[in-house]
């Protein structure tokens, strides 16, 4: 028989048992709590990190020999977007070019300046080197992504880290394009991971007494916007600190086309083909900002890059209608083709609606549109290719604009008429041109 104390001894453990059970499930259900709140945290962080580098995916195909990705992908490497002479055969390059894109661009009213003043796309650059037209006090190099001939620099991130082109003194009205590749970006890239664009009137590696500010911002997880700001005299009344809204997010993993245009104090920007920024006074009045520069910041060293290319700088690009109506004819290089073959790039919208206002002004006024190209490739082929896109441009102006077809003319004149140097990387800029000329 057991003694009372027996019986303390054989209950107490039940007794204790219950008196934890409620704590112990309590511990229990937070830390399934924890886990659950952290488990959905991944799946989150999984979902918008796949968005994201599907998106970089498809501007990597779009540019890239895709490889393993399958034999439905385009096989084609990419153009560089300003060397449509070159004769070879390719469809690929960084947008379509159908009716679809055409057409999202038929509003795009950023147009090029008129008179090169410099342009880079590294062709004539070794790949590994850090490019000859360009200064730094960090480190870079040209690169090829996988199969593609399209050469790019690859810039490092660094709050005192500029990259400068060896761009003329710059004049009061100018214009400022060039494509962007970024690889890496995901839900964890940061916030303050911006390519900022600068116009200084300090020539070295500091920001100078006046200076026009861009940021471009690549953070996934959140609309950031574009921020602008500039100082004046070190800091004077009128400095500018503020940000635009824009969501970015999509374009930045899409290798981005980035146009500026600046009319004396007047700046605005376009990413693609829609203009995010215009500010009237944004450069300092009565300052010579003469030098162009790019910094990165707050990138992942090693996860994330930012590559460049196709950087081009052109004196004028206000308005070609005042031009075409004053003088009757008019020359510009701006509309640009894909690399070998007539397919307008969607981004050259902009020359051509300005051509199609004229001719809505003036009803009786009918156009003949010359096409030229630089002396890359075969004379004959050359010849051929300038008649078609001036083809091309005029297909666009009765297709898009609706001009009707009795008031234009084309032909074409290859490569017979340089205007520049074809031995040189911005010669051949120059020469590759469509010209407008009132009949």
């Amino acid at each position: 028989m057991k003694t009372s104390n027996d019986l303390i001894r054989s209950v107490l453990p039940f007794v204790l048992l219950l008196f934890f059970i409620p704590t112990a499930n309590s511990q229990i259900l937070k830390k399934l709590t924890k886990k659950a709140e952290k488990a959905a945290e991944r799946t989150v962080e999984k979902r918008v990190e796949k968005e994201t580098t599907k998106k970089t995916d498809q501007a990597l195909d779009s540019i890239l020999e895709p490889g393993a990705k399958g034999k439905d992908k385009k096989k084609s490497p990419p153009t560089s977007g300003e060397n449509p002479s070159n004769t070879s055969s390719n469809s690929g390059g960084e947008n379509p070019t159908g009716p679809k894109s055409i057409t999202v661009y038929s509003k795009f009213d950023f147009v090029p300046g008129d008179k090169i003043l410099y342009f880079d796309d590294f062709s004539t650059d070794f790949i590994g080197d850090f490019p000859s037209k360009w200064n730094t006090n960090g480190s870079g190099e040209v690169v090829t992504i996988n199969e593609s001939p399209q050469r790019w620099l690859g810039i490092l991130p660094g709050y005192n880290t500029y990259y400068i082109p060896d761009v003329p003194a710059l004049p009061e009205e100018y214009t400022i394009e060039f494509n962007l590749l970024a690889i890496g970006l995901d839900a964890k890239t940061s916030s303050t991971a911006t390519l900022q664009i600068a116009l200084s009137d300090d020539p070295n590696f500091k920001r100078g007494d006046n200076w026009v500010h861009a940021y471009i911002p690549f953070c996934q997880y959140g609309a950031i916007g574009i921020r602008m700001r500039n100082f004046i005299n070190k800091g004077a009344d009128g400095e500018i600190n503020n940000v635009v809204n824009a969501d970015l997010r999509t374009a930045v993993v899409d290798q981005p086309h980035i146009s500026i245009a600046v009319h004396k104090q007047r700046f605005r920007l376009w990413v693609n083909e829609k203009k995010y920024v215009d500010i009237p006074r944004a450069v300092p009045m009565g300052s010579v900002l003469s030098t162009l520069k790019f910094q990165l910041t707050s990138f992942k060293d090693g996860k994330e890059q930012l590559f460049i290319s196709n950087v081009k700088v052109a004196k004028g690009g206000l308005d070609l209608r005042r031009k075409l109506l004053s003088e009757g004819k008019v020359s510009t290089n701006g509309i640009l083709f894909e690399s070998g073959s007539a397919n307008i790039q969607p981004r050259s919208m902009g020359i051509i609606r300005q051509i199609s206002q004229v001719l809505q002004q003036d009803g009786a006024m009918k156009l003949l549109i010359i096409g030229h190209t630089d002396s890359d490739g075969d004379d004959t082929a050359n010849m051929a290719l300038s008649k078609k896109r001036a083809d091309a441009v005029k297909n666009a102006l009765i297709t898009i604009y609706k001009v009707t077809a009795d008031r234009l003319e084309t032909t074409g004149k290859g490569e017979s008429e340089p205007v520049a140097d074809n031995g040189t990387t911005d010669g051949k800029a120059q020469n590759r041109r469509v010209e407008f000329i009132k009949q």
